[in-house]
């Protein structure tokens, strides 16, 4: 299913990428809020709402739980729960880390050697996640897998397997190794964002179904975040 709507001044589009009486996988912009905050921005799970009420002819409130986030200048899958024996049991397989998370990034650079692990600890520092000692308080131990899938003259396409679901964990691993994600100038990126937009696509993930009991696979409906985000020419 490719369904939009367009909700927003901004013309955000939605696009709807399953869904069942429980679940709602859709792929959110790059640029987008996931959840309302105090900028009154426009968000994810209001543009999801107005899709189920409109589709279904709602009366009164829909509900829809937020079981995981992405940051707003992420795009990919995001996936919502329909009822809340679904939002308990899906929120609980994020929290455990039984979701399989793969993520596409575009880097500086060409990463050596081209697929590895990564497994360091992070600290806030301000509004970033830095490199840290394990025995610095507040330190917390930050796990992910890479592999290459594309290696141009100044960027690589990288694969993303995250293990632990740390704050800007990606961002930060990727920029200590040193290849910052593109348009991430918060974590080193000498590429100007666009759009609110960093090259980073959630572009998979895997879960029991909450009811089924059985295997889900979801899939970003974009391949590569470097053409997506639009930040700057292909090598």
């Amino acid at each position: 299913m490719n369904t939009r709507i367009d909700e927003t001044p901004e013309n955000f589009h939605l696009f709807v990428l399953y869904e069942d009486n429980h679940i709602l996988a859709v792929h959110k912009p790059a640029g987008l809020l996931v959840q309302g905050d105090a900028s009154g921005r426009p968000n994810l799970l209001d543009l999801a709402k107005a899709y189920l009420k409109s589709k279904y002819n709602k009366p009164g409130r829909v509900f829809l739980g937020l079981v995981h986030r992405l940051d707003r200048q992420v795009g990919g899958v995001v996936v919502l729960a329909r009822t809340s024996k679904a939002a308990a049991r899906l929120s609980a397989q994020f929290r455990e880390n039984r979701v399989q998370k793969v993520y596409w990034a575009r880097v500086g650079g060409r990463p050596e050697p081209p697929a590895g692990e990564c497994e360091t600890y992070l600290i806030r520092q301000g509004s970033r996640n830095v490199p840290a000692r394990p025995e610095e308080p507040g330190a917390r131990a930050a796990s992910l897998s890479y592999r290459t899938l594309a290696a141009g003259l100044e960027t690589s396409l990288v694969e993303i397997e995250l293990h632990t679901g740390r704050r800007h964990q990606i961002r930060a691993q990727l920029a200590a190794l040193g290849h910052p994600i593109l348009g991430d100038r918060k974590y080193g990126s000498t590429v100007p964002p666009l759009r609110d937009a960093i090259a980073l696509s959630a572009r998979r993930l895997t879960f029991e179904h909450p009811t089924l009991g059985r295997s889900v696979t979801i899939e970003a409906r974009h391949g590569d975040p470097f053409f997506q985000a639009g930040l700057v020419r292909a090598d």
